[in-house]
């Protein structure tokens, strides 16, 4: 049962999956479906269903889906056409049963009394929330949050745990006395409940890479766009789609949103950013090293240099420069001035308090520790590009490790780009593993490893902190200890801060660059 806008429609619905042992099995099966739906609604009297079939790119799984108003009775219907589909009863018996049930309650999503802000993408999106969050913090406004680490209401968390879903949203928009709510949107929430509102007033697509594929129907990234495309569709009509010029798949949902485009771009000039322009649009662009907003009719306001901003480590993480236009222009589409847009980014600190396993960089007598979620190809590419500018001719240590619900495919290529590093250990997540064998995983792995050059020896440690202090054991002066840290974060900083290191903040970083 999907309560909200969700990846078939922006409705609530219903959703059966079907899977066949052969390719076609599941879309026959599917196709009954549908039509035993159609059968039950016209039996009951009921309005012809808005129905909609998708199947699997491997052609084993196939589903059904269809716009429900009443939902009891919709969720009963969606369960008999199943059996019919299957073969398991008949039309007498089901009608017999759906004739005595009661059509149940209508669809009810929250009443959104203030403006809606909701931030999706594969990578940057908690980074993304925190920044748009604590801008408007910064102006004054009243702000709830939801994101990965928990929901948080005037700057205080409130509710610890992954509420980028449904519930979140629901308990940010119940809180009384709120200006403003800035939601993480995630792909797992909008493919098992629906979106937890029906409409936002700006949303942010950061951008869209391989994650999380071959889980809940999702097989490919191209599906996976489609899933959190639901964000820019279900924008207001007036209010503003922010959309990464720089990345084909977020910026293809201009096509299929109401709203004005704000596009942000690492390209000041880009074709699509013209376009936007030419169009009566806004943009959001890197232009010479300063973060610039552009719009139609209005002089380019300049915010600050990139390498000032805590939040891009002196410049050196591009994605996170990205993540950084794009809360500019949330900003922006939202009516905070500029001066305040600039002050609100200059004072968001890129540390374990502001931003938790966000390329947290600590130091101890010349030796880094870096911190980081990285969990994908492009989260590790960008950690592995940070490490190797502070590291500059000394080595890169990393500790490498995942969620066990990733393709073979993902993690042999986490293991090659792994394969750059001087020194690799594997930090295993066994509460994490998802189905997946420990060991066939660690192997999937080395191999990766191998395949990207790595030639030595790589040791699987039981933890991320294990893993880290193996790394850090063995550094030398100079050298960079990252860890793609999702399960300890919290004694991660603790082992830190109890060993004497002390993070890293923007003056000493761009030293170490300019050296």
């Amino acid at each position: 049962m999907l309560d909200g806008p969700n990846r078939f429609f922006t409705r609530p619905a219903v959703k059966l999956e079907f899977s066949g042992e052969h390719p076609g099995d599941a879309d026959e099966v599917a196709a009954s479906a549908a039509l035993a739906i159609r059968r039950l609604h016209n039996a009951l009297h009921l309005p012809e269903p808005r129905l909609t079939t998708r199947r699997s790119a491997d052609r084993r799984r196939s589903a059904v889906a269809f716009v429900w108003r009443r939902r009891t009775v919709s969720q009963v219907i969606g369960s008999a056409a199943a059996r019919l589909a299957l073969g398991r009863s008949t039309d007498r018996r089901e009608l017999a049963g759906l004739r005595a049930t009661a059509h149940g309650p209508l669809a009810h999503l929250p009443r959104a009394r203030i403006p809606i802000v909701a931030v999706t993408g594969t990578n940057g999106k908690s980074t993304t929330t925190r920044l748009i969050a604590h801008v408007a913090s910064e102006s004054g406004m009243n702000v709830g949050m939801t994101n990965s680490d928990g929901i948080f209401v005037r700057g205080e968390l409130v509710e610890a745990g992954d509420w980028t879903g449904f519930g979140g949203a629901g308990r940010v928009l119940a809180e009384p006395g709120l200006d403003l709510a800035v939601l993480e949107t995630a792909r797992g929430g909008i493919l098992l409940r629906g979106i937890g509102y029906a409409a936002n007033d700006v949303s942010v697509i950061t951008n869209v890479s391989a994650d999380h594929l071959g889980l809940q129907g999702i097989d490919t990234v191209d599906e996976l766009a489609e899933v959190k495309g639901v964000v820019a569709r279900i924008t207001r009509r007036g209010g503003w789609a922010v959309l990464n010029a720089d990345d084909d798949r977020a910026w293809a949902m201009h096509r299929k949103t109401r709203a004005n485009l704000y596009a942000f771009s690492m390209e000041p000039r880009s074709a699509r950013v013209e376009r936007v322009l030419d169009g009566g649009g806004r943009a959001a662009v890197l232009d010479r090293g300063m973060l610039v907003l552009r719009g139609a009719g209005r002089r380019p306001r300049r915010l600050a240099a990139a390498d000032e901003l805590p939040v891009t480590v002196a410049g050196l993480s591009r994605y996170n420069i990205a993540n950084a236009l794009a809360a500019a222009a949330a900003c922006d589409a939202l009516g905070i001035s500029a001066a305040r847009i600039r002050r609100g980014l200059r004072t968001f600190a890129q540390d374990a308090a502001a931003n938790p396993g966000r390329l947290n960089l600590y130091e101890r007598r010349g030796v880094f520790a870096l911190v980081d979620f990285a969990h994908n190809e492009a989260g590790l590419a960008g950690l592995m590009d940070v490490a190797r500018a502070v590291a500059r001719r000394r080595k890169v240590r990393l500790a490498l490790g995942t969620a066990g619900d990733r393709t073979d495919e993902i993690l042999h290529a986490l293991g090659v780009l792994a394969g750059a590093a001087d020194d690799l250990v594997i930090a295993e997540k066994r509460h994490y593993l998802r189905g997946r064998d420990n060991d066939e995983m660690n192997e999937l792995l080395r191999v990766g490893a191998r395949d990207g050059g790595y030639s030595g020896q790589v040791d699987a440690l039981p933890n991320e902190q294990a893993a880290l202090e193996t790394l850090v054991a063995r550094a030398r002066r100079g050298d960079v200890c990252a860890v793609m840290a999702h399960v300890e974060r919290a004694e991660l900083f603790a082992w830190l801060d109890a060993e004497g290191f002390t993070p890293v903040g923007t003056d000493r970083l761009r030293e170490l660059v300019s050296i």
